[in-house]
């Protein structure tokens, strides 16, 4: 143990420092740091380097480089220069790199050096150009803060949702401010600068000057100021050489600590671990790095190179051209377990697992003195937890032993975070691997989360260890392998060295049909490279229409989209793709589409019907439909027209439509109508009245109920209404007007082609007994105890129905008998149909059997014969 602290360096009593490498670069730096513009991604994200020939002489004939490096030093990309002077680089939480230039644009650009986007800050940056730039994070995004020429700040809080903000003037500002960064405080983005010995807080609204509590006398400048990794915690470097470390919110001094250099650092950050109650800064020189907190001494190393500081959640990453390194506090697991003489439960145990590897009696020794304590589930817990903070396998997998060994001498320690540790572990070391490049530590790594690594490796195009750690962690496939195969189809795509056809091929091979993946997603991505052709190919595969169809229309293969929305069924789609074709397409083209579809030219008849009637009269004209064209200008006449005079043109064309098309029969109801409604206008002209629009039905009613009888009278015979019909027409209207006179004489003009039931019928329905007696009489037999019925008369109504011995008549009456009134009509229905009955019985009873109606003897006595048999009986008797 004492080997494994050498590299352990206290500050004051309570915290430990150690500093160890990570990676030993390999890359080829053709300049120093200290002429590059730096930058470097959190998370033990990728570092940016552009050579900054801007400050030196004769800079316009140096072509600048960009690179871009894994953390260990692995090439990704590099590209020349070709725009315009840059101040400032910085990662976005993305891992986007976002590039400042001097005129104010941000150009934004991928892991790999692709070009995404760029956006500009505004027309007054532009003007006034840019002195500096910072890019920050909040829980909004990545932002960008502007120092301009004119000493006024401008920011924008999220690049994804670009915002800008112009901060307000600070008084009295006639040079760039000696310090100056970013804070976040209430989900606000603000700016801190410091002028000579003033500090300004800038907000949106206001300028404000701010004082640090317990700040020693003396300052006349602030040279540097820093951040912490959360924004929570602040610290300033002044001229004097004092440190001052507080809150973010100002309010709050934690300590302050004198270095006892007065040059201005080249860099300042923060170094201290989640929920820890140590903070400390870490302080860059040329060649000097110290870190200092509330101790009154102070841990320094030297530096043999230029170094270049990149703050991190638990600690500082620092690289050079040859190193990369990770400085942070000691966690307290392993302090409590590594620590010269540490009694800690984890401690002893480490050792007696280390005994018992040995066969030493001193394993046993050890565990009893744990287990005296009670403190074995504590020393288990210790050892996964430390394991989870060193960075070398070999020492984690010393602690998961030992945590595994106290683990057998427990009986009910739950399994969860021992497995739970070794699979983030057997991740970590994964992504570690110098060819990965990605240094998380155990805290980043929870912080990051699962799905956002996942999301870097495939930034990387690390496909297959992605989908390794996915089944190794048996994450579900949507959230897992198949998102990341969507995400390598999508770079597929991007191979156009590959042909089209091979491309589709190998997609569909690796994809199939896993669930998740959606070849819509992949065929958009072909397309927006310039491979329409591929997008089809891989639409094909798509199984769900509504994805296929949307891609079609924007790659203008309106067409096909149409095909594939009928072959789904869904008449939404169809009529989408409809609309599509015909704001596309001029009016030949796409009628002659629709001739092809039937289906389609069904639906956009449908959709013409209640949206555009002219171009559904130029489809029937177009296909000479002479039917359903008829039947337009019937719809049309009642719907557009109002003078009768247009009506009738209107059926005339439709009329002629209908003999083109061979239906005599619609023809000559068209025509009828034209003489109806030509009938009609005369009618109201010579009546008064309203007429127009009535059925011939209705027109005959109205007459007849206006006393027009000769005129109904000749409507019918001109339209050659049945008698039928008439007298059901006259009957109904004149005992509406209960001329019950008339009525009468109307039942008198000749015999009724409808018998008078229905006269008795009417006559009840308007409550009049007495005419309704007079029809019933003369209603004929088969009718007449239901007319009887209907008046009333149940005693005649049942003498009828005995005269008639009609079984469901004497049922018909003795459903009508209610009461005592009608209990002598009920007893004389029964008794006739007892008596009937009775005659039923004998008459049936006085009927010959079938072998006595033909002479023949009968069968009581002898057993049946056939014809041979009876033949046989004959001749013997006869002998």
């Amino acid at each position: 143990m004492d080997c494994y602290t050498a590299n352990w360096n206290p500050l004051g009593d309570s915290a430990f420092y150690r500093k160890y490498e990570l990676y030993s670069m390999d890359w080829d730096l053709q300049e120093e740091l200290r002429d590059c513009l730096v930058a470097a991604a959190s998370y033990g994200g990728p570092i940016a380097l552009l050579r900054n020939p801007w400050k030196k002489e004769k800079a316009a004939s140096i072509r600048p480089v960009l690179e871009i490096y894994s953390a260990s030093g692995m090439p990704l990309a590099s590209m020349l220069w070709k725009s315009g002077p840059v101040v400032s680089l910085g990662w976005s939480a993305e891992e986007e790199l976002l590039c400042v230039q001097e005129d104010g644009v941000v150009l934004v650009y991928g892991l790999h050096g692709d070009f995404r986007r760029h956006f500009s800050m505004g027309n007054e940056v532009l003007q006034n150009r840019v002195l500096d730039a910072r890019i920050f994070h909040t829980e909004f995004g990545s932002g960008v803060a502007i120092l301009t020429g004119a000493h006024r700040f401008t920011l924008s809080a999220n690049v994804g949702d670009l915002k800008l903000r112009r901060m307000p003037e600070v008084p009295g500002l006639q040079s760039a401010p000696s310090c100056w960064t970013t804070l976040c405080q209430d989900r606000v983005a603000h700016v801190l600068l410091a002028v000579g010995p003033d500090l300004y807080l800038l907000d949106h609204a206001a300028c404000s000057a701010v004082t640090l509590p317990g700040l020693a006398p003396g300052v006349s400048s602030f040279l540097q100021m820093a951040v912490s990794f959360t924004y929570r915690h602040l610290a300033l470097f002044t001229d004097t050489g004092y440190i001052w470390m507080g809150t973010a919110s100002l309010k709050e001094k934690l300590c302050e600590f004198n270095c006892n250099i007065r040059a201005p650092p080249k860099q300042m950050v923060w170094c201290s671990r989640p929920r820890s109650k140590e903070r400390a800064v870490v302080v860059a020189w040329e060649r000097r790095l110290m870190v200092v907190g509330d101790a009154p001494e102070s841990i320094q190393f030297v530096l043999d190179e230029d170094s270049y500081l990149v703050p991190e959640l638990d600690g500082v990453r620092i690289f050079s051209r040859s190193t990369h390194e990770f400085l942070h506090e000691v966690p307290v697991a392993s302090e409590e377990i590594f620590k010269i003489a540490s009694m800690a439960p984890g401690a002893l145990l480490l050792e007696a697992q280390k005994e018992y590897e040995k066969e030493s009696q001193k394993a046993d020794e050890y565990l009893r003195e744990i287990q005296e304590l009670g403190q074995l589930t504590q020393a288990v817990q210790q050892c996964i937890e430390a394991a989870g903070h060193e960075h070398w396998p070999d020492m984690q997998k010393s602690l998961l032993r030992a945590a595994s060994f106290g683990k057998c001498f427990l009986d009910r320690f739950p399994p969860d975070s021992f497995v739970r540790m070794c699979q983030d572990l057997r991740v970590l070391n994964a992504v570690r691997d110098y060819h990965i490049g990605i240094p998380l530590t155990y805290s980043q790594y929870k912080q990051l989360t699962i799905q956002v690594l996942l999301d870097r490796l495939v930034l990387r195009r690390l496909y297959p260890l992605a989908i390794q750690i996915c089944e190794y962690l048996r994450l579900p496939e949507v959230q897992g392998v198949s998102r990341i195969l969507a995400h390598w189809a999508c770079y597929k795509v991007q191979q156009k060295d590959v042909s089209d056809e091979d491309v589709a091929r190998a997609i569909n091979q690796k994809l199939g049909d896993t669930p998740g993946v959606s070849y819509s997603d992949i065929a958009a991505r072909a397309y927006g490279c310039g491979r329409t052709e591929l997008a089809i190919k891989l639409l094909e595969y798509e199984p769900r229409s509504g994805e296929q169809v949307p891609l079609l229309l924007k790659m203008k293969r309106s067409k096909l989209a149409l095909s594939k929305a009928i072959e789904s069924g869904d008449t939404d789609l169809v009529f989408t793709v409809l609309l599509h074709l015909k704001n596309e397409l001029n009016r030949g083209d796409f009628f002659m589409t629709l001739r092809n579809q039937p289906m389609a030219l069904s639906l956009y008849r449908q959709f013409c019907k209640h949206q555009e009637l002219e171009t559904l009269k130029d489809l029937y004209n177009q296909d000479d439909n002479h039917q359903e064209l008829g039947s337009f200008h019937i719809r049309a006449s009642y719907a557009a027209e109002e003078r009768i005079e247009g009506r009738v043109a209107a059926l005339q064309t439709a009329a002629d439509a209908f003999y083109k098309a061979k239906n005599e029969f619609a023809a000559k109801a068209t025509e009828d109508q034209m003489r109806l409604l030509r009938l009609q206008r005369r009618l109201e002209d010579e009546l008064g009245g309203q007429f127009l629009d009535l059925s011939l039905h209705d027109t005959v009613t109205t007459l007849i109920l206006g006393g027009q009888n000769k005129r109904a009278e000749q409507l019918a015979r001109d339209f050659r209404i049945p008698d039928k019909r008439l007298w059901w027409l006259k009957l109904t209207a004149l005992a509406h007007l209960e001329d019950w006179e008339e009525l009468e004489k109307f039942s008198k003009s000749k015999k009724s082609p409808i018998g008078y039931l229905p006269f008795v019928e009417i006559c009840m329905k308007q409550h009049n007994k007495y005419e309704a007696k007079k029809y019933a009489s003369r209603v004929g037999p088969e009718q007449k105890v239901k007319a009887l019925l209907l008046v009333g008369d149940v005693a005649q109504a049942a003498d009828v129905a005995i005269e008639h011995r009609n079984e469901a008549e004497m049922s018909l009456v003795l459903s009508h008998c209610t009461g005592a009134t009608d209990g002598a009509t009920a007893d004389k229905i029964q008794r006739a149909r007892a008596q009937a009955q009775k005659n039923l019985e004998g008459r049936q009873r006085r009927k010959p059997k079938p072998r006595e109606k033909a002479g023949l003897p009968g069968t009581s006595g002898f057993p049946s014969l056939t014809p041979l048999g009876l033949c046989l009986k004959r001749a013997k008797d006869s002998a």
